[in-house]
């Protein structure tokens, strides 16, 4: 892969030190066989119109893999128009528990921050 592509995927998705740490901490308390990743996605629905889906999948043909130490994201065609650029957060505090995504792409986001619209 050339620097320039290399330099386009790792910027697809920001992954935050909590995020990861979080994201490993699954890996290990629930192992999977077979060529599994954490798959980022985006389904039609929720109150600004998209919402955001996490899941763990088998590597498809079509996906983005961004490689981390220690998991994959895999991230569909459809899905990687809408969540370049994203930031993917951990929060653990007092209002809740999960992940946060933060996406530079939304125009605007519902009050949970679940949905989003472009």
């Amino acid at each position: 892969m050339s620097s320039a592509a290399s330099a386009s995927v790792a910027s697809l998705v920001t992954v935050t030190e909590r995020a990861r740490q979080e994201i490993r901490s699954i890996f290990e308390r629930e192992p999977r066989e077979g060529d599994v990743g954490l798959r980022l996605g985006v389904t039609g629905g929720g109150c600004s119109g998209l919402s955001y889906a996490m899941d763990f999948s088998q590597r498809r043909e079509d996906d983005t893999v961004l490689e981390f130490e220690g998991f994959t994201i895999l991230l569909d065609p459809k899905s990687t128009i809408y969540l370049k650029g994203i930031a993917l957060d951990f929060n653990d505090g007092l209002m809740g528990k999960g992940f946060v995504f933060s996406n530079p792409n939304a125009t605007n986001t519902c009050g949970c921050g679940e949905s989003f619209g472009v």
